[in-house]
C-alpha cells in the first residue's frame, strides 16, 4: 500500500505492508502525475514504519522514483522507518540513486518526537544527524 498527498512543505508518502512490483511501478506513475503540480524546491517526508523489505523487481520502480522526485526538485527528504532491515534496504537504495546527501533516517522507535524532527529537516535544514 502506498499514499501519495501534497503538503505545504511537497510531498508526504507512505508506503506500507508488502509492496510487489506493480504496486511500485503504480507509484512511479502517479508520482509522475503529481508531481505535475510542482513547481520549484520541495520536501519529501516519508512514512515507512509499517514497510516490509522489498524485492529486487520493486526496487528497481522505487530508483526510479526517488530519481524522478529528485529531478523535478526534491531539496531534502526524511524517511520514518521502525526496522532496521528496511533502514539498510533504502540506505543502499538511496546511494545508489544518488540522493543518499539529501535524505535523512529516523527510528520512530527510538525518536519519539520523529514527526517534528521530520518536518525540521524538510523545512528548516536542521539535521537530525547532528
Amino acid at each position: 500500500m502506498y499514499k501519495i498527498d501534497k503538503k505545504e512543505y511537497g510531498f508526504y508518502l507512505v508506503f506500507a505492508d508488502f509492496i510487489k512490483m506493480d504496486e511500485m511501478q503504480q507509484w512511479v506513475k502517479d508520482s509522475e502525475k503529481a508531481l505535475t503540480s510542482s513547481n520549484g524546491k520541495f520536501g519529501v517526508f516519508i512514512d515507512m514504519r509499517s514497510l516490509k523489505p522489498i524485492l529486487p523487481d520493486a526496487q528497481e520502480y522505487m530508483q526510479q522514483g526517488q530519481k524522478l522526485y529528485k529531478q523535478k526538485g526534491m531539496l531534502r527528504s526524511v524517511v520514518i522507518l521502525a526496522s532496521a532491515i528496511t533502514a539498510m534496504q533504502f540506505k543502499r537504495i538511496a546511494k545508489e540513486t544518488g540522493i543518499y546527501e539529501w535524505e535523512r533516517y529516523i527510528d520512530a522507535s527510538k525518536t519519539p518526537n520523529w514527526g517534528k524532527v521530520g518536518i525540521d529537516w524538510i523545512q528548516n535544514g536542521v539535521d537530525p544527524d547532528a
